[in-house]
């Protein structure tokens, strides 16, 4: 199984970190990074990534929908995690299971772009049972992360 994890313009460093750890917790292969999501090497990633953005394979790109788009074409499913009426608990989907998966996490401020929402495949949500709607972007990858694995 092939398994990346994208990055949507993510601006916090110590999310970007916690979520190269949780990729090789998680035995995901790449990190994509895109927009405005800081690159390493930044003292502020290596905190929370502990040596494992040396050592799990990461590619930049300043244009998301072009690498969405090479990625689908290359054969992966693509699912976001976002709040949307469109969107299926992320239990309930990954029973079966998929050669190639890619998991787009949300920017902080604004989510997953509505037309990164329109090229997925699924869109996919942890469900929250108190009062807030979302948990912090590297929480949320590690539960969908694991899930997949």
């Amino acid at each position: 199984m092939s398994k990346i994890i994208l990055l949507e313009s993510i601006r916090s460093m110590q999310n970007v970190g916690a979520i190269f750890r949780n990729s090789d917790g998680a035995w995901f292969e790449k990190v994509i990074l895109t927009g405005h999501t800081p690159c390493p090497p930044r003292n502020d990633i290596s905190k929370t990534a502990l040596g494992a953005q040396n050592f799990i394979d990461w590619e930049y790109y300043a244009d998301v929908k072009e690498v969405i788009k090479k990625l689908k074409n290359d054969g992966y499913k693509i699912y976001s995690v976002e709040l949307d009426e469109r969107s299926v608990d992320y239990t309930e989907l990954f029973h079966e299971s998929e050669e190639k998966v890619v998991l787009i996490m949300w920017n902080e401020i604004n989510g997953v772009s509505k037309e990164l929402l329109d090229l997925s495949d699924k869109i996919i949500i942890i469900p929250m049972r108190w009062k807030k709607e979302s948990l912090n972007v590297s929480v949320a990858a590690w539960i969908v992360m694991y899930a997949v694995s």
